[in-house]
């Protein structure tokens, strides 16, 4: 049956009359017959008696209930690479399902919202993080000691995880390493035998602290991680890597990268006996030194900061580089450390004393110089009278000012292998390890650390480093799409996209996707990500959570 409109015109007038058909078949062919009229209803009456003979279901609005409004846009991301780039085998040597699954969630947890374990749970309501994990999304409760207990299942299998997803990045092999250290601190003492006191890339030298050694390639995917104790010297870790990674991974002909901190005699003797090529940057001293061989009339791209400048002495090779950026810096630095040295000794000089003390008054001095960094641009004296005199070392300011935004780098490889703009440009590429770091300790929380065993800490950057990694390997997929995109940022704006059950009469009737946010709709389209969210996904539960 269905629902006709006729139209019947009498005079200027034109009349609507609605009837219910019927058909049916006849040998003479299919015919039709009126059943009712139904012009005198209401039009919406009408249209809800067309509807209904279309085959549609009806419902009063007051039987209709939305239920579980569950964020999950960032997971169905995080799901498909994991699925996409085989990392459910990753933890094939867990013993329970549910403990890789906590592993995984926890690997989820660091990028979507970084916390402490015993928050994951506050966090974790109202997402479908269990259920993208494969658990149960009803009965997961993340409790804290079983995210500990999956955590340290990590303890021994470190090697074999690295080792593979060095596998699944790298198939070919790497042709450049970068690495280098930066620090973790601790709230409190910190687990015995790992943290310790010292050179704090945190500004905080006043926590005990570990090293995080990371390795990465020059899109800055990371190939190696270690945790150091925190009073290790840089000098002394470079070995130990080349060892690590020669070992672990076969690497023995690629170039590394890395900074002036790891650049010894000792370190680059290393690597020459095991015939490993580098660049490195070298020190201020060495770079004095190496200006003072040059002639009196230098060449001319090393005063210009637009050119690179390669010199060889001793049979060693060395760029020059620098920038005009850099030099503007250099000044700007060293005349605040002036300015505020010189308002310092002012003040020094203007304090009232009882009692004269040339030798203390000299030590505050000296002091203040070496905390404000300027210690090296004046002379300074104190006379029995307790007047305190200073003035400007101006050959030396005037000789720095000379260097201003130049560098020296020191490499191994022959002008043939890398030219002078490509060591350069390698080094360079050590900001992709700063970035690493920022990754593993801004938004990604590894700091601060409260755990209490060394096992733990390092299992716990751990999962740091294999969140990076899968944020990593998301950007160089994106990056090929010619989408520059910070993948932790949009992962966090796709959870605005919800999951709901709609409800009839008490029973579960439909899964509904929320739309896809209308500034974001681009993006995902570039991405090819679109097809998340046209349905709910496959791991989500069948029936109402």
């Amino acid at each position: 049956m269905f629902v006709q409109a006729t139209k019947c015109k009498h005079g200027k007038s034109t009349y609507l009359t609605y009837l219910v058909r019927e058909s049916f078949r006849t040998a003479q062919g299919p015919r039709s017959r009126t059943v009712c009229n139904i012009t005198g209803l209401p039009a919406h009456t009408r249209q809800l008696i067309a509807q209904s003979l279309r085959g549609q279901n009806f419902v009063a609005p007051d039987s209709l209930e939305l239920t579980e409004a569950w964020s999950f846009g960032g997971l169905a991301v995080l799901r498909q690479a994991w699925d996409a780039l085989g990392l459910p085998r990753l933890f094939s040597f867990v013993n329970s399902a549910r403990n890789a699954g906590l592993l995984q969630a926890m690997v989820f947890g660091r990028i979507l919202f970084p916390s402490a374990k015993l928050a994951l749970a506050d966090h974790a309501r109202g997402t479908l993080l269990a259920a993208a994990c494969g658990l149960d999304q009803a009965q997961e409760d993340f409790d804290e000691d079983d995210l500990y207990e999956a955590m340290d299942e990590l303890s021994g299998q470190w090697v074999r995880l690295e080792q593979q997803l060095y596998e699944q990045s790298f198939p070919q092999g790497v042709s450049l390493v970068l690495y280098d250290l930066s620090s973790v601190y601790f709230e409190g003492e910190g687990p015995v035998g790992i943290s310790c006191y010292g050179h704090s890339r945190d500004h905080r030298s006043d926590r005990p602290q570990v090293l995080l050694a990371v390795a990465t390639d020059v899109q800055g995917l990371p190939l190696h991680l270690e945790v150091l104790r925190g009073n290790r010297g840089d000098t002394t870790s470079l070995q130990g890597l080349l060892a690590t990674l020669r070992r672990r991974f076969g690497i023995s002909e690629a170039v590394f990268v890395f900074d002036g901190g790891m650049s010894s005699k000792l370190n680059l003797e290393a690597m020459e006996a095991l015939k490993l090529k580098y660049v490195t940057r070298l020190g201020a001293s060495a770079l004095e030194q190496l200006l003072e061989q040059l002639p009196a009339d230098p060449a001319p791209e090393l005063w210009d900061r637009t050119q690179v400048m390669e010199i060889i002495r001793e049979g060693k090779r060395y760029v020059i580089a620098g920038g005009p950026w850099r030099q503007q810096r250099d000044h700007q630095r060293r005349q605040a450390r002036l300015a505020k040295a010189e308002a310092e000794l002012k003040r020094l000089a203007a304090v009232k004393r009882k009692k004269v003390n040339a030798q203390k008054l000299a030590s505050q001095v000296g002091r203040a110089l070496q905390r404000l960094k300027a210690h090296k641009y004046f002379d300074y004296s104190v006379d029995q009278h307790g007047q305190l005199q200073w003035s400007r070392r101006t050959n030396l300011i005037r000789a720095e000012a000379v260097r201003d935004g130049l560098y020296l780098l020191g490499t191994n490889t022959s002008a043939q292998q890398v030219p002078s703009a490509g060591v350069v440009h390698h080094y360079k590429h050590l900001l992709e390890v700063e970035d690493a770091f920022c990754h593993l300790k801004s938004y990604l929380q590894v700091r601060p650390v409260f755990h209490r065993r060394p096992d733990r800490v390092r299992n716990h950057i751990r999962i740091c480093f294999l969140a990076y990694w899968l944020t990593a390997k998301l950007e160089s997929q994106w990056r090929q799409k010619d989408q520059r995109i910070e993948v932790h940022n949009l992962l966090r704006q796709l959870q605005s996209i919800r999951l709901g059950r709609l409800q009839v009469q008490g029973k579960t009737f439909k899964s509904l996707v929320t739309q896809v946010p209308k500034d974001l709709n681009g993006v995902l389209s570039k991405l090819g990500l679109l097809p998340l969210f046209a349905q709910p996904p496959a791991w989500t539960p069948a029936e109402g959570l």
